[in-house]
């Protein structure tokens, strides 16, 4: 039993897979390797040589369900290598459409991905067909929830994945606001869901403490997912085309993902909705500000399970804005703003679901691409998981092997991994000496 592998296979339900390998010898974690085996997909080469216009669109394809995220980067960087400043209606509808997303794809890892382990269950499949089942209420819930976040990407947008609407310099067709009135109505409708979910997600015991550093956009006029400044736990502020100088990347020969550290301390950090909950609680909308006053006194959190509760809140949040957003605009009928081609680079930065998604484009005096490049939230966050995983499993090796590995997918799920991640792993190795 001194020397002991042990392979664990497990479901396979959307593309892409990880495993965890992790080495003990005389009771201690001597190696720990998370391991992104689907990750390079050429996409920043295949659009060297493209037009700008049509990259955008391209580069949404690198991630179906935030598709949306990868959009926006695209044409933040594009337009910023074009000096093109998009109008404040542009700004508001791309703002209303970006909530749509949130709502949507939170709701989709809080409902599908998470509840069955605070349900104790495999999957939404064990829910019982019960109407008087807190589960069965909760994944009703997120049908609606969900439902609500499509249809304002679909209306404002165009859809939910892979929009044709925004362009560079705006919208090649506008929304239709007579539509609007039917968005209120369902988003109102669903805030009592979302209050629901909020509870169910606070409620839950699981914790890992670790003092990890925290990286995201901070906005100080309001939350804000597509505009502001990076800053990080020791109060410095990056603007957005310094960011990369800001991170040294780090190879990770068993992966096909690097690993991204600060470039001045060398330390690992997270980013994602816990990070954004712990630096801009204060930023919140004044209504989710109220409603959710008792859950946000558990942050500045260090436990990463809170990063579900952050998303909860963060579902609330967009819907509140969203609100906000359909009542009071008033459409403007514009086109998009053009320009010449010019030589350029442009860096855009947002906040994806799972954190700080960033993309920079050298465009050439012709408009086609020279060069691209992009650091997604799941490479950054791959060293600090490792790091939890090595915690929690020096703290639990007494436990027996099943409890390791389903904590360990508890813990790597609560990081809501780039969705190959979180659908399809844990394949884990042991090697006891």
């Amino acid at each position: 039993m001194h020397n002991r592998q042990i392979t664990i296979d497990n479901i396979t339900k959307i593309e892409g897979s990880a495993g965890l390998k992790v080495t003990v010898e005389e009771g201690v974690v001597t190696d720990l390797k998370f391991i992104i085996k689907d990750y390079r997909r050429f996409y920043t080469e295949a659009v060297k040589g493209k037009p700008l216009i049509a990259v955008p669109s391209f580069l949404s394809r690198i991630c179906g369900t935030c598709s949306v995220a990868h959009l926006f980067a695209a044409l933040e960087a594009l337009e910023k290598s074009q000096e093109i400043k998009v109008t404040e209606q542009t700004k508001l509808l791309r703002r209303l459409s970006y909530d749509g997303l949130i709502i949507r794809d939170h709701a989709l890892h809080l409902y599908f991905f998470v509840l069955p382990d605070i349900l104790g269950i495999d999957s939404i499949l064990d829910i019982p067909d019960d109407p008087g089942n807190i589960g069965y209420t909760l994944l009703h819930d997120s049908f609606d929830i969900k439902k609500a976040g499509t249809e304002i990407t679909n209306v404002i947008i165009g859809a939910a994945i892979h929009a044709p609407l925004p362009t560079i310099g705006g919208f090649l067709k506008l929304p239709d606001p007579s539509l609007f009135p039917q968005l209120i109505s369902k988003l109102e409708a669903i805030r009592p869901q979302v209050l629901r979910g909020i509870k169910t997600f606070s409620q839950w015991p699981q914790s890992l403490m670790r003092n990890s550093d925290y990286l995201c956009l901070r906005n100080d006029r309001q939350f804000d997912f597509l505009e502001g400044q990076i800053i990080n736990s020791s109060g410095k502020r990056v603007p957005e085309e310094k960011f990369h100088d800001f991170l040294k990347s780090v190879v990770i020969p068993y992966s096909q993902a690097e690993g991204y550290v600060f470039s001045d301390s060398h330390e690992d950090y997270l980013v994602g909705a816990l990070a954004r909950i712990n630096f801009n609680k204060d930023l919140l909308h004044p209504q989710t500000k109220m409603d959710c006053q008792t859950y946000l006194q558990t942050f500045p959190s260090n436990n990463i399970y809170h990063n579900n509760l952050a998303q909860a809140i963060e579902i609330l949040q967009c819907v509140d804005d969203a609100l906000d957003i359909l009542k009071t605009i008033r459409i403007n009928q514009e086109g998009p703003v053009r320009k010449s081609f010019q030589a350029g680079i442009g860096v855009g930065v947002v906040e994806a679901p799972r954190g700080i998604l960033y993309h920079k484009a050298v465009v050439g005096e012709k408009g086609l691409i020279e060069d691209y490049d992009v650091i997604v939230p799941t490479a950054q966050n791959q060293i600090n998981i490792e790091s939890d995983l090595k915690k929690y499993f020096n703290e639990n090796l007494d436990k027996d092997e099943q409890t390791l590995r389903l904590d360990a997918e508890k813990i790597i799920r609560a990081y809501d991994p780039c969705m190959s991640c979180a659908t399809n792993f844990l394949k884990i190795d042991w090697i006891r000496k």
